[in-house]
Formats: C-alpha cells, sequence, structure tokens
C-alpha cells in the first residue's frame, strides 16, 4: 500500500493532549500552547487535556503516566524543556520512555529549521515516538519552533502516525 492510501485509510480527527513545560510561563503567557491548540481544532482535531508543567522529571513522568493511562486519546504533544541548559529535562525524562522511536521526525524537525535559522537548528533536540500506545512527540517551546513543527510536520502526519502506531 502506497503513503497515500495509508494516508487515506488514516483518522481525520485524532484525540491530542497538550503539555507545556516551563519554568516562566503561565496559561495566559503560553502563545505556544495556545497556538498548538488552535492549530489541531482548526484542522478537524480534539484537544482533550491540557497541562502546564515546570521542568521537572518526575512531574513531567508522572503526568506522562497519566495520559497514557488515557484509553481515548492517541497523540501528546510535548512542547518546551527540549534546550541545552541544565534545567531543560524533557528529552531525558522521555526517551527512557519510548517504545518504538520517530527518528525521522528530529530529522525533519532540524533540517526545515535550518531553513529558517541556519546552523542554530542544531541545537534542536526534538523527539519523537511512541509511549503506551500513544504518538508522543517533543518539540521545542519557541513560538516559530511549534509553528514549524505544527504546520510543515505534524499536522499533515497526525493521521498516518496514529494509524500505524494502533495497528
Amino acid at each position: 500500500m502506497s503513503y497515500q492510501e495509508h494516508r487515506e485509510k488514516s483518522p481525520r480527527s485524532v484525540n491530542c493532549a497538550v503539555v507545556i513545560i516551563s519554568d516562566s510561563r503561565t496559561e495566559q503567557t503560553d502563545e505556544s500552547g495556545r497556538l498548538i491548540k488552535q492549530r489541531l481544532s482548526q484542522n478537524g482535531h480534539q484537544v482533550m487535556a491540557y497541562s502546564l508543567l515546570k521542568n521537572d522529571a518526575e512531574s513531567i513522568r508522572q503526568k506522562i503516566a497519566e495520559l497514557v493511562g488515557q484509553q481515548e486519546l492517541q497523540v501528546i504533544i510535548i512542547s518546551g524543556g527540549t534546550g541545552l541548559s541544565h534545567r531543560d529535562v524533557t528529552v531525558e525524562t522521555i526517551s527512557p520512555m519510548l517504545e518504538k522511536k520517530l527518528d525521522g521526525f528530529g530529522e525533519l524537525f532540524r533540517f526545515l529549521s535550518y531553513q529558517e535559522i541556519g546552523s542554530a537548528s542544531m541545537l534542536s533536540r526534538a523527539i519523537a515516538g511512541v509511549v503506551g500506545g500513544k504518538i508522543t512527540l517533543c518539540l521545542p517551546g519557541s513560538l516559530g519552533a511549534v509553528t514549524l513543527a505544527m504546520d510543515k510536520v505534524i499536522l499533515p502526519e497526525i493521521g498516518h502516525m496514529v494509524r500505524e502506531a494502533s495497528r
């Protein structure tokens, strides 16, 4: 079956959770989380949960475990905490939880990011994979990175990813 046929058989609407990792943002100042939720809704997807967490590995692990336990949830989008600062723990926390890695997500994100911001794109530690049967995507927290990831990588393939992970 071709990738076009896979896409055609993929769900048009998926159930998502959005998790923002930041030591400085509040719900009122969380532009990236707002954009993720907006883009998902505009494209026919359901946002079933939204959380704003500090850069704390145990809090992140607990939240992901809670979300994985929600049967109807299909996708977890995590934004923030992916930098090089000693406070950034998202990648180190999520990586060991991944049952399957989706290396192409980070590779494609960095390639597209390079076209926009040049060599600074190598600082991106965007990762993705499957945790407990749920597509789990970790992207940087900046508004530009979130816009790029949502529009060019996530939204075009979200249904396809869910279809493949659920087979």
